[in-house]
């Protein structure tokens, strides 16, 4: 049973009305991404992005009113021009050390994203697959209690992609 508790996580997929190189640029060129990664309303500074194998992205995310301010990283662990982008994100401080969510204590301190980018008549679907790396149980039931809420989030985020998108076509 532990075999299957592992690959549990979230799978999304969605169809952008952009090439596939765009897409994947506004993913990895950090003038694009502070534009329109995280929730509705909250700003994105990117402090460092090295889109490459072992190369982080580091960022501070604001809400609107300045209230709630939130570090995050990404470590990439495979770049697949233009189709590929496999990622671990945590949270973090300042200094891209990993530490614990904000918002719950038992969160996993590791998440593994695995976004692919195909490209059909002009228009690119995009898959994320990710969830929890050496999570414990109490980590798992966290990342599982949330993941509809992390779905929804996801689907707020990829509404500003859409838009960020049509805005460079």
């Amino acid at each position: 049973m532990s075999e299957n508790k592992e690959q549990q996580g979230l799978l999304l997929s969605r169809v952008f009305k952009a090439p596939r190189e765009l897409v994947f640029k506004v993913w990895t060129d950090p003038a694009h991404f502070g534009q329109w990664w995280g929730p509705k309303g909250f700003s994105l500074e990117v402090v460092k992005m090295e889109v490459r194998p072992g190369g982080m992205f580091l960022g501070c995310q604001k809400s609107p009113d300045g209230s709630q301010v939130m570090w995050g990283k990404f470590v990439y662990q495979e770049v697949t021009v233009p189709e590929k982008l496999v990622f671990i994100q945590s949270f973090s401080d300042e200094q891209g050390n990993t530490v614990r969510a904000p918002f719950n204590p038992n969160w996993p301190l590791e998440i593994i994203n695995i976004l692919t980018l195909e490209e059909h008549d002009g228009q690119t679907t995009l898959t994320l697959q990710g969830g929890p790396l050496n999570a414990s149980d109490e980590e798992q039931a966290a990342f599982d209690g949330m993941a509809p809420m992390v779905k929804q989030g996801f689907g707020g985020t990829f509404d500003q992609l859409a838009e960020y998108l049509a805005s460079q076509l």
